[in-house]
């Protein structure tokens, strides 16, 4: 079957190399945009994150780009970069940033940010404790005691791994499920009556809406740094899960008069939280086949475990989703969701993404530690050339014997 990423309302297109690109090293060097040299000309891009380092805030400036993808990318930046002024970081960020965004794109962002404030600016919210974090309010307790404890432990605690790289538990209120659902519906409602355009949450959905669009863009920020990034960084350091930072977050309907299901497809994130809100349903389970890299996303789904160094990968798996739990996984995990035989059902979604960990994906050619077929590949040339040095050996011994 034929399988094309679901790239949500963001389509990503890689520019060819700009004239005054090099690599070297362990790093990436970028002149700047004028092409000329300066005091940071060459000064390199740390492949690996300064863990100890506190980026600075870029929230209250105008920005082309969204703020935490500057202070994520600051953490990249080389040593001797990270004590000069924020305007000096700010302008050096900002040419490498430009060089790899195209015009279109950044044209798309503007008039988002415009569609999105036109909305902000009219729409009158009906739960307004929605748009602040409110944790002990959203969260239940089992989840909120695991956060605060910030361990290993303490996540494993509250989560099943179904499969590998697939994590349930309980995580939202009832309450906090009715409120965002009514918002939702009080959203639309206002759409209809004021005769708004209103954007879908990506190109595979039809019904839903995109809660960044309408005013809680600060909130879902709160629930990704504060409470799935810790996570992530535990479960997820293959795909960026530690440097997450900027999401898409929306919620999607299924019923017999709305979306029936879900077609087979990846995500446009690193890391995907799914939360069903609700409320009444059958049928409409949500099925995974398997993580790919672009390379393998149209690769045959294993309907057998495999096993790679000892650990055997279970690559399909069927989930019933539960009002107020959550599903964790990586974004490249591919999956779709079966036909909703009857009821409504409403899920939260969350698309996470690092801008650090896409950066680096352009230069790397060895994805085995997330990818399954690119472990099964690395695992089976491994075999062919321990069989070729055995026979190797056996011919010259059988030589050396005659």
């Amino acid at each position: 079957m034929a399988l094309e990423a679901s790239m949500g309302r963001r389509q990503h297109q890689r520019p060819p190399p700009p004239p005054s690109y090099s690599s070297a090293g362990n790093g990436v060097i970028f002149m700047p945009t004028n092409g000329m040299p300066s005091a940071t000309a060459h000064h390199r891009l740390r492949l690996n994150p300064s863990a100890d380092h506190n980026p600075d805030s870029y929230d209250d400036l105008q920005l082309e780009f969204s703020p935490l993808l500057y202070s994520s990318l600051e953490r990249y930046l080389p040593p001797a970069m990270l004590s000069m002024s924020r305007d000096a970081k700010l302008q050096y960020m900002r040419g490498i940033l430009l060089r790899y965004s195209p015009d279109g794109e950044r044209n798309r962002l503007q008039m988002l940010r415009e569609y999105k404030q036109k909305i902000i600016s009219n729409y009158q919210p009906l739960n307004r404790e929605l748009y602040t974090m409110h944790a002990t309010n959203f969260f239940v307790p089992t989840f909120l005691k695991a956060i605060n404890d910030n361990t290993v432990e303490s996540f494993k605690s509250i989560m099943t791994e179904s499969s590998p790289g697939i994590y349930t538990f309980e995580m939202l209120q009832p309450h906090f499920c009715e409120m965002l659902l009514s918002e939702v519906d009080n959203f639309e409602r206002w759409v209809h009556k004021k005769k708004v355009r209103i954007m879908r949450p990506n190109t595979m959905n039809n019904y839903g809406a995109v809660l960044d669009d309408f005013g809680l863009e600060n909130m879902l920020d709160k629930l990704m740094n504060d409470f799935i990034r810790p996570i992530s960084r535990v479960f997820f350091p293959d795909v960026g899960g530690s440097t997450l930072d900027s999401h898409h977050g929306f919620v999607v309907e299924y019923g017999t008069h709305r979306d029936v299901e879900l077609g087979f497809h990846v995500d446009d994130s690193e890391v995907t939280l799914n939360v069903c809100l609700g409320k009444e349903f059958s049928g409409g389970e949500l099925f995974f086949r398997g993580v790919r890299c672009d390379n393998h996303v149209n690769s045959e789904t294993k309907s057998y475990a495999i096993l790679i160094e000892n650990i055997e990968e279970q690559e399909i798996l069927d989930y019933s989703h539960v009002p107020g739990h959550a599903v964790l996984h990586r974004g490249r995990n591919r999956h779709g969701a079966r036909a909703i035989t009857s009821g409504w059902r409403a899920n939260l979604l969350l698309w996470c993404k690092s801008s650090a960990f896409r950066e680096l994906k352009k230069y790397q050619r060895d994805f085995s530690s997330w990818c399954a077929e690119c472990k099964r590949e690395k695992k089976e040339k491994l075999r062919l050339s321990v069989a070729a040095t055995k026979e190797e050996l056996l011919k010259r011994e059988v030589n050396s014997a005659s």
